[in-house]
């Protein structure tokens, strides 16, 4: 008696980005490989948790230490894997734990890939480098990829209780639509330069003229700082990242410096504008949204003012 021939689905284990915003970014190459029947185990930090929990698929939060993590991989139970990351490190995760991983190539760790990819050369934003990842790591397997270009949506999905909760919020904070969120901070900087834009209270103090409400969400330990920089906001506090995106898809407009929350709301299709003043607009703006500056030189508070009024001005319909 012979055993039928089973064909099993194809199985990868993901390493998602360290940063908010490029997990965003990563979604339509999560997507596409999900729509090829791909089944993903997905490592990643713990805010990934929450912020993926309508992707329907648990994400396994990273474990400190090099022999912790590479033992994350090989629990996993598949052979292949995606690198969505740059690092060294999680390509040696990867390799310890006996799982062949595509990535791209640098920061010397080439050799630790089973499938590697030179870095693009001509400018692309990084929904497409990520996308171009998966794409690779579907041909890898032999599969066919039927989509050749990442949508014009991230399709960030949402749960009941994301909804639930920035309803919540909001209703704690006595407000109601229409609003527009402030995301006024940033962490890090780009050649010495912070990617601050340093005008955000007089932009608030002309929207509240105007007779905008105004929000903002701060994380632990952003309390004060976001209230100085969005001068007049109510702050909704203690949203995770899947609440502060349903949040965002209830706004009028989001307004964001070249941070994570642009993603976050450019994800669910929010109206959003980043401010640039340094970094590389054309590799990290919002997918599907606005930008307004230079990787040189920040907008003035006329440019960002007119932007803002000029969207607002323009009728959108909520979701429900």
């Amino acid at each position: 008696m012979t055993c039928p021939n089973i064909s099993l689905p194809p199985t990868c284990t993901v390493r998602l980005p360290n940063w908010v915003g490029d997990v965003c970014m990563a979604l339509p190459a999560l997507h596409v490989l999900r729509n090829h029947g791909v089944e993903l185990t997905l490592v990643g930090r713990g805010w990934a948790q929450d912020l993926l929990a309508g992707f329907g698929q648990p994400v396994v939060k990273l474990k400190r230490g090099i022999w912790a993590a590479a033992g994350q991989w090989r629990a996993s139970g598949n052979r292949h894997g995606l690198l969505l990351t740059n690092s060294l490190s999680s390509a040696l995760h990867a390799r310890l734990g006996g799982v062949r991983c595509l990535g791209y190539r640098g920061d010397g760790r080439r050799w630790l890939l089973a499938r590697s990819l030179p870095t693009p050369v001509q400018p692309s934003h990084e929904v497409e480098r990520l996308f171009a990842l998966a794409q690779a790591w579907l041909r890898w397997q032999g599969i066919s990829a039927e989509t050749a270009v990442p949508g014009p949506s991230l399709a960030l999905p949402l749960t009941p209780d994301h909804h639930a909760a920035a309803a919540q919020a909001l209703s704690s904070a006595g407000l109601q639509q229409p609003f527009v969120v402030i995301a006024p901070l940033a962490v890090g900087t780009i050649n010495g330069v912070s990617k601050v834009w340093p005008h955000f209270p007089a932009l608030c103090q002309a929207l509240i003229a105007a007779g905008h409400q105004l929000v903002t969400c701060p994380g632990p330990g952003e309390e004060v700082a976001c209230a100085a920089a969005a001068p007049g906001a109510v702050a909704c506090l203690g949203l995770g990242l899947g609440a502060y995106a349903a949040l965002c898809q209830q706004a009028s407009l989001v307004i964001s410096n070249d941070s994570g929350p642009a993603h976050l709301a450019s994800a669910v299709d929010a109206p959003t504008l980043a401010v640039f003043g340094c970094g590389q607009p054309w590799r990290t703006a919002p997918w599907g949204g606005q930008w307004i500056g230079s990787a040189e030189t920040w907008p003035s508070v006329e440019e960002v003012t007119g932007t803002v009024f000029q969207n607002l001005n323009t009728p959108r319909r909520i979701p429900e």
